[in-house]
C-alpha cells in the first residue's frame, strides 16, 4: 500500500547569493522529476554604509511561490539557503533589521581581537570550523560594538533558512547544518558551543534551540494558507544550509570528494566523525554537519564569485555579459600566463574585479591581463589549481587518496572548469547535478516522510534520474610544471 503522501509532490525553496527559486518535485516509480514554479533576483540592498540582504522582498517571493501551487497538495516544504548570516527577533517575533550582508566590511580586524580573547587553537577545539572573518561568531562581535542597543533588544537569532522557517511556521528554531556555520557549534556534542560564547561576551541564549535535519518544524500558519489545498502542508527541515543539501543529494566519501561549486566552491568529503586536530586547524579546514549524523570536511575557496564580479564590471561599461560567451572566450586565451590566489582576502569585496585580478598579478610580478577572454582563464586556471592545492590537504587529513571528483551546483555546468579540474587534480571528474541542492532538500524531505527508508536510498533515486557528465584528466604533465608557481604566487600574498 502506497503511504499517504504517495505521488503528493515536495516544494523546495532554494536560496542562493544571486537568486531564489521555488522548485515542485514529483517522485514516480522511484525517479525523481523536477519543476522551477517561481526563480526570483536576490540583490542586496546597501544603506547607512552598510550592505544588507532585502529580506521581507524575499518574503514576498516566497509568497508568491506559495501562491503559485495554492492548488496543489504538498508532501513537504524544505527552505534551504546560504550560511553564515542571521537575523535578530524583537520580543513579539518582528525583524528587527535586515540581516546583515557576509561582504559587508564590518568585520574587518575583528577575528584578530576575537583571538586575543580566546586563543585561536581553542575556538577551532571547540567548533572545528575554519576561520573566515565573514563567520557568523565574528559578525556578532561587530554587531555588538557597532549596533549594541539592537544586539541588548534582540530575544532570538536565527540564520537565514530558519527566518523562513519561522515566518512560515511560527516556529523559531535553528537546524543544524546551518547553525555548524556560525563557528558557534559544539560539532562532538551538536549543541551550541555556549562556553565559547560566553568567554568571546556574547549572549549563549539568543540562538534558537537546534533541531537536526528531517525535523517537521510544524505546518504552514493559517494566514499564509486561506482554505488553500495547503493548509496540511507540513515545514520540513531539510539540510538549511545549501551545501548541505547538495552533498546530501549524492555520495561524496570512501575515495569521492564533493566539489559544490556555485559562487563560492566548497571541497570535501563525508565523515561520519568530525577531524578536530593541530593539523585540520593548521590547514584550516572545517567540519560542518552533514544530514543523518555524517560531518562534512572540507575548505571554502572563493569559486565563481571572481567571474561573477568580472562579469558585473564589464556588464556596466557595456561589454560582453554572456557567461557561456566569455567562458568560450578563454579557450583561445594564451594557457597559464596569469595566475591569483582565489581566497586573497582582496577578492572578497572587490568592487571593480578586473582591477583586484591587476593588482593582484603586479604584487607578484605577472603581465596584467589584456582581454576578457584573459581574465577569464587566469580565474578558471587559478581554482583549478587552488582545487589541487585543497585535494591534496584533504587526502593528508583524511589518510587516504582521493580518486574522483563529483561536481555539483551551478557550477558543474561551466564544461571548461570541469576539464581544468580533472587536468590540474589529475583526478575523474564527474560533473552534476547542477540542482544538487534543491534535490537534496527534496531528498531529505522524502526521508521525512517515510517515502524512503535510507540516505541510501534517495541519492539512488538522484543518481537514477539525472546522470552524470564525466571529464578525464588530460595534458596533466602541463599543469604539474605550473603547480608550484602558483603555489608561491599564493605564498607570497599571505607573507
Amino acid at each position: 500500500m502506497p503511504s499517504p503522501s504517495h505521488c503528493k509532490p515536495y516544494l523546495a525553496f532554494d536560496f542562493g547569493a544571486e537568486s531564489g527559486r521555488a522548485v515542485l518535485a514529483r517522485l514516480q516509480a522511484g525517479i525523481l522529476t523536477i519543476e522551477e514554479v517561481h526563480r526570483f533576483r536576490n540583490e542586496p540592498v546597501e544603506y547607512g554604509g552598510s550592505l544588507h540582504w532585502d529580506a521581507p522582498r524575499l518574503w514576498i517571493e516566497v509568497r508568491k511561490a506559495l501562491s503559485c501551487v495554492e492548488h496543489v497538495e504538498l508532501a513537504g516544504i524544505g527552505v534551504d539557503a546560504w550560511g553564515v548570516d542571521y537575523a535578530l527577533l524583537g520580543e513579539s517575533g518582528e525583524l528587527l533589521q535586515n540581516p546583515y550582508h557576509y561582504r559587508d566590511a564590518r568585520t574587518q580586524g575583528v577575528m584578530e581581537g576575537a583571538f586575543r580573547k580566546v586563543p585561536r587553537e581553542e575556538i577551532y577545539r571547540a567548533t572545528g570550523i575554519q576561520f573566515m572573518p565573514i563567520n557568523t561568531l565574528y559578525q556578532l562581535i561587530a554587531a555588538q560594538r557597532d549596533t549594541p542597543t539592537i544586539v541588548a533588544a534582540a530575544k532570538q537569532l536565527l540564520t537565514i533558512p530558519d527566518l523562513f522557517n519561522f515566518w512560515l511556521t511560527g516556529n523559531a528554531v535553528c537546524e543544524f547544518t546551518n547553525a555548524t556555520t556560525t563557528q558557534m557549534v559544539d560539532p562532538i556534542r551538536r549543541t551550541w558551543a555556549t562556553d565559547l560564547m560566553k568567554a568571546l561576551g556574547l549572549r549563549p541564549e539568543l540562538p534558537a534551540p537546534i533541531v537536526e535535519p528531517g525535523t517537521v518544524i510544524g505546518t504552514l500558519r493559517s494566514s499564509l494558507v486561506q482554505n488553500s489545498s495547503l493548509a496540511a502542508a507540513p515545514v520540513i527541515a531539510p539540510a538549511c544550509h545549501d551545501t548541505g543539501s547538495a552533498v546530501a543529494s549524492i555520495t561524496a566519501r570512501d575515495g569521492t570528494a564533493f566539489l559544490s561549486s556555485g559562487t563560492w566552491s566548497l571541497i570535501g568529503t563525508e565523515l561520519d566523525a568530525p577531524i578536530v586536530n593541530p593539523q585540520a586547524l593548521k590547514l584550516n579546514f572545517t567540519n560542518e554537519g552533514g544530514v543523518n549524523g555524517t560531518t562534512r570536511l572540507l575548505k571554502n575557496v572563493m569559486g565563481l564569485w571572481m567571474l561573477q564580479g568580472c562579469r558585473n564590471c564589464w556588464s556596466a561599461r557595456g561589454q560582453s555579459s554572456d557567461y557561456r560567451e566569455l567562458v568560450d572566450s578563454a579557450t583561445g586565451a594564451a594557457a597559464f600566463a596569469h595566475f591569483v590566489d582565489p581566497d586573497d582576502e582582496s577578492f572578497l569585496r572587490a568592487a571593480d574585479m578586473p582591477a583586484a585580478i591587476d593588482e593582484f598579478c603586479r604584487k607578484t610580478h605577472q603581465p596584467v591581463p589584456a582581454t576578457e577572454g584573459a581574465y577569464v582563464r587566469c580565474v578558471l586556471e587559478s581554482l583549478a589549481l587552488k582545487y589541487r592545492l585543497v585535494l591534496g590537504n584533504l587526502e593528508q587529513l583524511c589518510g587516504k587518496r582521493i580518486e574522483q571528483i563529483r561536481v555539483i551546483g551551478g557550477g558543474s555546468k561551466n564544461r571548461l572548469l570541469n576539464q581544468f579540474t580533472a587536468d590540474a587534480t589529475g583526478r575523474r571528474v564527474l560533473a552534476g547535478p547542477a540542482e544538487a541542492t534543491a534535490l537534496g532538500n527534496v531528498a531529505i524531505q522524502i526521508l521525512a516522510t517515510g517515502e524512503a527508508s535510507s540516505l541510501q536510498e534517495v541519492r539512488a533515486m538522484v543518481d537514477r534520474s539525472f546522470p552524470t557528465e564525466v571529464f578525464e584528466p588530460l595534458d596533466t604533465d602541463k599543469w604539474q610544471r605550473h603547480t608550484e608557481r602558483f603555489e608561491q604566487y599564493c605564498e607570497i600574498m599571505y607573507a
